[in-house]
């Protein structure tokens, strides 16, 4: 194993006021080494943005953050001051978000938003950040980038959007890029596009990936290790091969079950969902998260202390039902 990058231990993320907050991240714990790709899979509103934006202390207003540790190369990011955030933020964490239209600005060129990352965060002159936004847009691959550099957003197609986000991300070099959802609104091709870039750029920079997904197909294909996220738990972590072919919690068998595959295509077999609906922010106040859609239920799942127990070689579940090998 690499050396640990990041390190968050028992993270809490609560939104409300005083007495009636309730909890949007429950007692989270994961890590991502140096060079590896990480994981997070799981249901819309299981977790995951809200446990990247962690790292970055970047929260939703209301939102309340609280870990034993959030570590970033052996310091706790809970201690950084104004300054030292800042600098965090500009050169160790590069974030992608899930819709780039609302995150780039509609009324400045592409070119001048990368290049205002690179005189702001790396210090060039205009004329030095320029010829380095102009290399990032081909870096990305973006066609024409002197033509690209004068678009602006509403000009460009959904994937190109991304590839200007990712520059921006990757401009300063950083040690960890968080993709979060960043290929979900693209087509296939364009996803496939996207992901290869991220792994390309991944490997020149050597940077660690943090991806979030809700799609198990994107998560096997790119990362090292996933972590499943319901409820605002992590159940299962473990190697991406490990989980994939021998899930060890309900939630990610029942996730793998309901992928489609070209043979059930083929044959028009249905794949049925998973019956019920996450749970909504606080309507868990103990036991499993799982409990009212999971099929190995009992009484006993109601009220036990929800803790992660080693099932193989790096690989840990927080069900205590050993539900067998396959999908």
């Amino acid at each position: 194993m690499s050396d640990i990058l990041l390190r968050i231990e028992n993270l809490r993320i609560s939104f409300g006021k005083d007495d009636r907050r309730v909890a949007a991240v429950n007692g989270v714990s994961l890590e991502v080494g140096s060079g590896e790709v990480v994981g997070l899979v799981g249901e819309s509103g299981s977790g995951k943005s809200l446990t990247c934006r962690s790292v970055i202390r970047l929260l939703p207003p209301g939102g309340e953050m609280t870990a034993n540790r959030v570590l970033f190369e052996g310091v706790d990011v809970q201690s950084l001051d104004r300054d030292a955030l800042r600098a965090h933020r500009a050169h160790n964490v590069g974030m992608i978000f899930q819709d780039p239209f609302s995150c780039l600005d509609p009324t400045k060129r592409i070119g001048e938003q990368i290049a205002e990352t690179l005189r702001v965060n790396v210090g060039l002159d205009r004329e030095a950040a320029k010829v380095q936004a102009l290399s990032l847009l081909e870096d990305v691959g973006i066609s024409s980038p002197e033509r690209r550099y004068l678009a602006y957003p509403h000009e460009l197609s959904g994937g190109m959007r991304q590839r200007v986000m990712i520059a921006i991300a990757v401009a300063t070099k950083p040690k960890l890029l968080i993709a979060d959802e960043a290929t979900t609104a693209l087509d296939v091709t364009t996803q496939a596009q996207i992901l290869d870039l991220i792994v390309r750029l991944r490997r020149e920079i050597g940077m660690s990936v943090l991806l979030v997904s809700h799609d198990f197909g994107v998560i096997a294909q790119v990362c090292d290790r996933v972590a499943v996220m319901y409820g605002g738990y992590v159940v299962e972590f473990g190697p991406v091969a490990d989980i994939c072919n021998r899930p060890q919690h309900p939630y990610t068998r029942a996730l793998l079950d309901s992928i489609p595959t070209i043979e059930s295509a083929g044959q028009r077999i249905r794949r049925d969902g998973i019956p019920g609906q996450p749970p909504s922010l606080g309507e868990i106040e103990q036991g499993c998260p799982f409990v009212n859609r999971c099929s190995y239920a009992s009484d006993a799942c109601r009220t036990l202390e929800l803790s992660m127990r080693e099932v193989g070689p790096g690989h840990t579940s927080a069900c205590p039902v050993t539900i067998g090998s396959g999908s």
